[in-house]
């Protein structure tokens, strides 16, 4: 049982319960619960139903796994039984979507159908939004009631964090059923969706509130301290709610354009072990971390937790640690980068990306480890993504060349593949380091000089949009992927990989550029460009930012859906405030939140 609440009033609070089916990070969860002062216990048999005066079921993943682990473990029947008891029920993301009839997603796996309507999958609409819907967007009350009540659930005026491919879609037929649901919807490209449910005992946010900074927390908060009365349906539960006006559009105007989403700014902490094997945050120039004086050794900018902390007070909207080290010994016997994790998702409320050795391996006694068991470990430490670089390159490698011989090429076996499959292609990042193969434009037949397979992503200075074009004239070039943190170069191009790592699963893309790394000289917009047209899933630009005017245009010029900075932010050159600012002047919509972290 958690115990960080010591008050009196604990004696007198509703038993309070959490059902974990199996996958996904719901660490963080916890420690959001811890945060607010209160004490829970896990289902752990049938008979906890019985006892929960109040329950949370949190999830990620995919809709089969959550529906099947419910049944696997024989809560399905007892979890409908006690929502129809008309007691208070919390579900987070895949908690909400298995209120619902089905999902597309998973044909033939029904859900609780206390909600008789499906779940759909969001459309790219053209290439022009990238699915999962990943980020932070707003929500605002489906009926008028709901905008009015400044006691709301889910508070007004504020964005959340949305990591999901499928949703309740309106438009579907049967909407009358989902809009007797409906609490808040959102809005992503030209689909609305329905972003939190409440009738009668029932409460669901497909956002996920532990996640989603000070407002995430307030929203917890008001459903775990609001009277048992307040958030039951007794004893009439699942009553559809009374006739108010529906409110079909976000009320805002300035959030009207683009996709809904804000501009991500995401942190990222190089961390690894300094001479003296303590763990510290680094950050180099093309990848040398190590001070430039005879004798100084690895660059010390700070320590990973404090910093984290740091930078979620300040308003980050994600922050990635990346252990550059590559956990050399065994990733599962890292218990610093361990310890790293666990300490900071005690206190940043906002999505964890850790990075470095997640990859098959065996520990130094012979043991083998799978990619999979190792990334458990870190969803179980409070990551909710975990970053995989190197590992990738050569997978895609594999799968082209199979592919090339006629036979499968998807095995199934990857690292990529087998934690896509277990807790959704949103916790798979990948990694990708390319850097520039010029060629002298000025010479005869410099074209067959770059071999075919590459061209499709070549770049000449003359159609380049970067800011040192002037610099490129009389060049060309195509993008080579690298691995070993640019150590090593291979034969595959960036759009190769790109397209190699979503066919395998990945959800999402952090674009670095060996180049650009440390030079303070703007993101290289032609290498983000070619990625981002190229894949259908989200894309972090990095490397490269001097400027809070850096991130204004990349994200005006390419259309990626976030952007991460680490030196700059790290010695105090620019602020995430700073650029946040920059962002909301030019009309850039950003999260910024009116509560206090």
């Amino acid at each position: 049982m958690a115990t960080s609440q010591t008050s009196q009033d604990t004696q007198t609070r509703p038993k309070l319960y959490v059902l974990d089916y199996g996958a996904g990070n719901v660490r963080s969860l916890a420690n959001s619960i811890e945060r607010l002062g209160y004490e829970f216990e896990w289902i752990k048999s049938v008979e906890d139903f019985d006892k929960a005066e109040k329950l949370i079921f949190p999830g990620v993943g995919s809709f089969h796994q959550a529906a099947r682990g419910l049944k696997e473990r024989g809560v399905f029947e007892p979890l409908l039984q006690y929502i129809r008891s008309g007691k208070p029920y919390f579900g987070i993301c895949i908690g909400m979507q298995v209120l619902f009839a089905g999902s597309t997603e998973a044909p033939g796996e029904a859900g609780l159908n206390v909600i008789p309507y499906p779940i759909t999958k969001f459309d790219t609409e053209g290439g022009t939004k990238s699915v999962p819907h990943m980020g932070w967007n707003g929500a605002w009350g489906a009926y008028a009631d709901v905008a009015a009540d400044k006691d709301a659930l889910v508070v007004p005026e504020e964005d959340y964090y949305f990591v999901h491919s499928y949703a309740a879609l309106l438009g579907q037929p049967g909407e009358e059923s989902v809009r007797e649901a409906a609490h808040t919807l959102s809005r992503y490209g030209k689909q609305t969706f329905v972003s939190s449910v409440r009738m009668g005992n029932v409460f669901g946010t497909q956002f996920h509130p532990e996640k989603s900074g000070p407002a995430g927390l307030e929203t917890l908060r008001r459903w775990l301290a609001a009277p048992i009365s307040a958030v039951s349906a007794l004893p009439h539960p699942l009553a559809p709610r009374p006739a108010s006006e529906w409110v079909s559009a976000d009320p805002r105007p300035e959030r009207a354009a683009g996709t809904g989403l804000t501009a991500r700014i995401v942190a990222c902490l190089d961390v690894r072990s300094n001479d003296a094997g303590d763990l510290v945050v680094t950050k180099g120039d093309q990848y040398d971390v190590r001070e430039k004086d005879e004798g100084a050794g690895v660059r010390n900018l700070g320590k990973p937790v404090e910093l984290a902390q740091r930078y979620y007070m300040n308003g980050a909207d994600e922050v990635c640690f990346l252990n550059i080290t590559s956990f050399r010994s065994s990733a599962l016997q890292d218990q610093p980068m361990l310890d790293v994790v666990r300490a900071s998702a005690g206190t940043v409320f906002v999505p964890l990306t850790v990075g470095g050795g997640i990859k098959d391996t065996v520990d130094p006694d012979g043991t083998p480890r799978s990619a999979l068991e190792v990334a458990g470990a870190y969803f179980r430490a409070g990551a909710d993504k975990v970053s995989i670089g190197s590992e990738a390159v050569l997978n895609v490698e594999d799968m082209l060349a199979r592919e090339a011989r006629g036979e499968e090429p998807l095995t199934g076996k990857t690292g990529i593949e087998t934690i896509a499959k277990g807790y959704g292609s949103q916790a798979v990042v990948v990694s990708i380091d390319p850097k520039r193969v010029y060629y002298d434009t000025t010479e005869t037949n410099w074209l067959q000089a770059v071999p075919e397979a590459h061209r499709p992503c070549l770049v000449t200075g003359e159609t380049a949009t970067t800011r040192t074009k002037p610099d490129e004239q009389g060049k060309a070039w195509w993008y080579q992927c690298t691995i070993s943190g640019g150590r090593a170069v291979r034969d595959i191009d960036v759009v190769q990989l790109a397209r190699g790592v979503e066919r395998l699963g990945a959800g999402e893309i952090l674009l670095n550029s060996v180049d650009r790394d440390g030079s303070g000289k703007g993101f290289d917009l032609d290498l983000i460009k070619l990625v981002r047209d190229a894949v259908s899933i989200p894309v972090v630009a990095s490397s490269g930012a001097g400027s809070p005017k850096d991130f204004e245009e990349v994200f005006e010029k390419t259309g990626v859906e976030a952007a991460l900075a680490a030196g700059i932010f790290h010695r105090g050159e620019v602020g995430i405030d700073e650029v946040k600012d920059e962002l909301k002047r030019d009309g850039i919509p950003v999260r910024q939140t009116a509560l206090a972290p």
